[in-house]
């Protein structure tokens, strides 16, 4: 039981620091003093049964009140806490977890049940972001072997919600990354629960891209739904396409990517186990995975896609996830889109059968359709493209995505930005490369994902034979300022697009 003394009162202050915790508190509070608390100790908050680690932060203004404390954002969700509440604090117990840490640091194996420990701990808010760096760096480089990665995946299962499913065929497809554009998922989902497949698709944000599916589908309906709202949908339709923050499955992977992506590490162990727990959670039990290998995709070369490709049969297997790898190209971004709008406009195109639809979108699509369709064994007798193909050029797939879009709680045309700048091609030939990532760093200059018609329209694949002045892409803006900014960036670099 807490010392009546430690009781402080909460004021709401609104500091967003991500998913990391911390509470402040006045540099004169008694409890602080009385604890000896200084500024960035570790201290737990206690409301209630709930409580949270958290890093203080010392206030010496008068923005508390003496006998108040605050929290970010982050711990105020956790706790569940309202302004005028009484919370508490105390010193935190060391936490067990961390010598299970150090001990990999020093190249021993983690044990199934010393990942369950660290993966709960880390869900509990117990890891600040040091500790984080540190499992996220002890994992990386390969240090995780097959066993290893089987029980960090079981490990983030288990650590969140679980979906079940009136159907024992529930199918679903994931891409590794790194290509700008690549908005295949709506159209997928809406080709094969238009056949009669279940396909509940929770989707990310962006994190470092110009865009995530959930980002794009936010342009045309609503994507944040409770898991109750969730189930409604695809009980009628068959399938949805929402983003997953609010489903909390698997919840450690949201943390740890975080982190991931500040420190610039991509751990192969990590990357498995992230998305098969995702998929486990979500009741899926058919997947298809688009691993897209190029110069500048997030995999480099078919040797680095193969070991991955291998890894991950493994671990599927072990979890109970039928599964298809497909390595296809990623030396270009996929449709012509990039940056939520534009990719909306696209995938509307091709579900509308429109003659102008990029015919890359459309054929990428297919492919993973096809492919899904014939691993979940409903082909039919015929071939799962002939199949694809038909549900596509019939419109039944474009009915089901409105469907689906209405279901969600509506469907939106998207617009696009009044600010656009084309940028040429400065001498005639061939276009022989791509920096993807450059043109996505374009698209985020501009104000993407954030901004939603803010992007880059691109008009020139790789073989694109090319007179001077002719258009490249354009870029999309919602203010001049971004326009700018996205144009200082363009100006200061040289090759994002080859021509020969």
């Amino acid at each position: 039981m807490e010392h009546q003394s430690n009781n402080l009162t909460f004021r709401k202050l609104g500091i967003h620091s991500q998913q990391e915790h911390f509470v402040y508190m006045r540099e004169d509070c008694h409890v602080c003093i009385s604890e000896g608390f200084e500024a960035l100790t570790r201290i737990r908050i206690h409301f209630g049964l709930r409580s949270v680690v958290a890093s203080l932060n010392i206030v010496r203004t008068d923005i508390l009140k003496v006998g108040e404390i605050s929290l970010s954002e982050s711990a105020v969700e956790l706790l569940g806490i309202k302004e005028g509440e009484s919370i508490s604090v105390s010193h935190v117990h060391p936490i067990e977890s961390l010598s299970f840490v150090r001990s990999k640091i020093y190249g021993n194996d983690f044990s199934s049940t010393e990942l369950g420990h660290i993966i709960n701990d880390i869900v509990e808010g117990n890891y600040s972001n040091i500790h984080l760096s540190a499992f996220i760096t002890a994992c990386a480089g390969n240090r995780l072997n097959t066993k290893e990665i089987i029980s960090l995946t079981n490990a983030m299962i288990n650590t969140g919600q679980r979906i079940s499913w009136n159907n024992d065929m529930v199918v679903d497809k994931h891409c590794i990354g790194g290509l700008p554009g690549n908005r295949t998922t709506p159209i997928v989902v809406s080709i094969l629960t238009s056949l009669g497949l279940t396909m509940p698709k929770t989707s990310s944000r962006a994190i470092t891209s110009p865009a995530g599916t959930a980002d794009t589908m936010e342009v045309m309906t609503r994507v944040t739904l409770s898991m109750n709202e969730i189930k409604k949908v695809v009980e009628k339709e068959g399938g949805c396409v929402v983003w997953g923050g609010t489903a909390h499955l698997s919840p450690a992977d949201d943390i740890l990517i975080r982190v991931e992506k500040a420190l610039d590490l991509d751990s192969e162990g990590q990357l498995i186990a992230s998305v098969l727990s995702k998929k486990v959670a979500a009741g899926s039990n058919h997947l298809i995975i688009d691993m897209p290998v190029g110069e500048t995709a997030k995999l480099r070369s078919i040797e680095a896609a193969q070991e991955l490709k291998s890894e991950m049969e493994k671990v599927a297997l072990a979890v109970g996830l039928k599964m298809k790898v497909l390595i296809t190209d990623g030396t270009q971004p996929v449709g012509r889109g990039i940056g939520p709008a534009l990719e909306a406009r696209d995938i509307l195109s091709v579900l509308r059968n429109d003659p102008s639809a990029p015919i890359d979108l459309k054929d990428r699509s297919l492919t993973l359709a096809a492919e899904l369709l014939e691993l979940s064994g409903k082909a039919e007798g015929v071939s799962g493209m002939q199949q694809v193909q038909k549900t596509l050029e019939t419109g039944k797939a474009y009915e089901k995505f409105i469907a689906i879009c209405e279901a969600q709680g509506t469907f939106k045309e998207p617009t696009l930005s009044t600010h656009k700048r084309t940028i040429r091609a400065e001498r005639s030939g061939k276009v022989i490369k791509i920096d993807n990532r450059k043109l996505a760093k374009i698209a985020k200059l501009a104000g993407a994902p954030t901004n939603k018609t803010s992007g880059v329209d691109f008009f020139s694949p790789i073989g694109s034979e090319l007179v001077k002045g002719q258009a490249l892409y354009e870029i999309h803006a919602e203010s001049i300022g971004s326009l700018e900014y996205a144009m200082e960036y363009y100006r200061s670099q040289n090759n994002i697009i080859t021509i020969q």
